[in-house]
């Protein structure tokens, strides 16, 4: 799965981003489980999902805003 860049999200609907938002929290979940379990090749991901989460919830906030 790639990076998500904000003007993407940006274009989608407020049940998108939910969607969204949980599919990746699911992500982490499981990332989480490859570090314990020293299973994770590539940890760069882990970053990229956290980041990807706040910048959701950082969006969802401003369409509700508005």
């Amino acid at each position: 799965m790639k990076q998500v860049k904000a003007r993407e999200v940006r274009l989608k609907t407020g049940d998108e981003l939910q969607d969204q938002l949980l599919e990746l929290q699911k992500e982490r979940f499981n990332l989480r489980f490859q570090v314990a379990s020293q299973q994770l090749t590539n940890t760069a991901r882990v970053r990229e999902v956290r980041r990807d989460i706040a910048r959701i919830k950082t969006i969802l906030a401003e369409k509700a805003g508005a």
